[in-house]
């Protein structure tokens, strides 16, 4: 009889912390994001314009290009850093392609103006791939080759393609400078043009 006991008070504990393990919540697996790293002209216009695209999870303002190690504004747009004015965009691949990101960046600035958006001038403002991997790479040439060739732009594309250098995240008033600033300067959107070749 003590056995007998002694079993289903084991069975009761065995079930009661089964029940309790089964009980606990479960998290979701993190996504995992990817990086862009892309300059158009002024920073605040692009974060902005990709802080809006669904899939994208973050985009940071920054500097990226250059030669000289932790830049400052005031440095990089005197000209003589070499970095260009850039955006970090975290996305979800599973809800945004890097090629249509791609897509986005070669419709919403002028690709064809060198070191040059709206009335930003300098090598600061030029249009630039800062590509993560080989992937990127040539997803970037071969986008830049399927826009020339659909003449959506009728000069030459010189968006510079380049290996991801070190991003140097910008000063903190200017991250989200277009939430914080409403009406403040920007001059990025979506032409109303196609890459598509098929006839």
């Amino acid at each position: 009889m003590k056995f007998i006991s002694t079993l289903i008070l084991t069975l009761f504990f065995i079930l009661q912390a089964d029940a309790k393990q089964a009980a606990k919540p479960t998290k979701a697996p993190a996504t995992k994001t990817e990086t862009a790293i892309l300059a158009a002209g002024c920073f605040w216009g692009v974060e902005e314009f990709f802080r809006q695209v669904p899939g994208v999870t973050d985009a940071k303002v920054g500097y990226a290009g250059g030669t000289m190690k932790n830049p400052k504004y005031e440095d990089v747009s005197e000209g003589i850093t070499g970095h260009a004015e850039s955006v970090e965009i975290q996305f979800d691949p599973q809800k945004i392609s890097y090629e249509k990101i791609l897509d986005l960046f070669f419709k919403m600035h002028d690709p064809t103006t060198k070191n040059r958006q709206g009335n930003d001038k300098g090598t600061q403002y030029r249009s630039a791939i800062f590509y993560e991997n080989d992937i990127q790479k040539k997803n970037a040439q071969d986008f830049i080759v399927k826009v020339e060739k659909s003449k959506a732009w009728k000069d030459p594309i010189v968006t510079e393609i380049a290996a991801a250098p070190t991003f140097y995240p910008a000063e903190e008033y200017h991250q989200k400078y277009l939430i914080k600033n409403p009406g403040g300067y920007d001059n990025h959107f979506v032409r109303k043009i196609s890459f598509d070749t098929a006839k």
